[in-house]
């Protein structure tokens, strides 16, 4: 009898284990993805989805990854399986992924549909506010079985952010251009996650009403729009100088008379991670300062 009742009780908790493990979620496409356990192989499709599944514990599962996919030190070692412009179907495939994480944005949708025609199970994701960063971390943890951590870091970060809103709460508003490219010049629009921490920090986007989420601009809207500051994306040291002599040359901008020219690194503000606080603080202190400046102007 004793036995009869403990392999009763051993069958119902590994139903139940079973049942901890599967997760069922809801894509950016509304496209649902069930896993019955969590995948031991993955395939990341974008840099800032290969630091999340590191910063939750699941980097070890990663077999394949995107080009620039370089953060933290072990992702430089991942195989890689193409770029932005291209992905290599044959070496996804060699991999023998469990699951592939996308980007909508960033990965081409005939190429997600390949990869779910040839019966890939895809998690398209989109972050385009800053609090989706911690609802993307929470669903990259119940798919990874990884749901504790990713919650704590979720939780951290959301109360970050509160913490900044009630900083920036009622300040001045500042109007930002904001450069992610300078040749051609570009731009972001209101739907951009970067848009979402310039809002944040209390400035206002003056090319947040465009249509595209990354479009390109000619310097004769910048002008027209006279932004208090400019602010840049860079890669490397030399960005800074590079930035400010490009700008240097249109004098009647309202940025470069009062020296409103700043950059800010692309790994801290390009990329939607936990990192991108680190970005969202420097933004934040950017426009502190330009706002005490434009005070001491007036």
């Amino acid at each position: 009898m004793k036995n009869s009742v403990l392999r009763i009780t051993c069958l119902l908790l590994f139903l139940m284990a079973g049942q901890a493990a599967a997760a069922v979620l809801t894509d950016v496409r509304g496209d649902s993805l069930s896993m019955d356990r969590p995948p031991q192989r993955i395939i990341s499709l974008a840099p800032h989805l290969t630091e999340m599944l590191f910063s939750i514990g699941a980097g070890r599962r990663v077999v394949g990854a995107i080009e620039y996919s370089d953060f933290p030190e072990a992702a430089k070692s991942i195989p890689r399986v193409g770029d932005a412009s291209r992905i290599d179907m044959e070496r996804i495939l060699s991999l023998r992924a469990e699951l592939v994480v996308a980007w909508q944005s960033g990965n081409s949708p005939a190429d997600i549909k390949k990869l779910e025609r040839m019966g890939m199970p895809v998690y398209v994701t989109e972050p385009r506010r800053l609090s989706d960063v911690a609802a993307l971390l929470r669903g990259l943890g119940r798919l990874t079985g990884r749901r504790s951590k990713a919650d704590e870091l979720a939780d951290d970060f959301l109360g970050q952010l509160k913490r900044l809103e009630r900083e920036n709460a009622g300040v001045t508003p500042v109007t930002v251009f904001y450069q992610i490219w300078q040749r051609p010049l570009m731009t972001i629009n209101g739907q951009h996650i970067i848009s979402d921490a310039i809002r944040l920090c209390g400035g206002r986007n003056v090319f947040a009403g465009l249509d595209a989420v990354a479009p390109t601009v000619d310097l004769e809207a910048v002008v027209a729009a006279q932004p208090q500051v400019i602010i840049a994306n860079s890669a490397a040291a030399d960005d800074a100088k590079a930035v400010k002599a490009f700008w240097a040359a249109w004098p009647t901008l309202t940025a470069v008379e009062r020296q409103h020219v700043f950059t800010i690194p692309s790994s801290a503000m390009a990329r939607p991670s936990l990192r991108i606080m680190e970005g969202v603080e420097t933004l934040c202190g950017i426009l502190d300062e330009v706002r005490r400046s434009e005070a001491g102007v007036q």
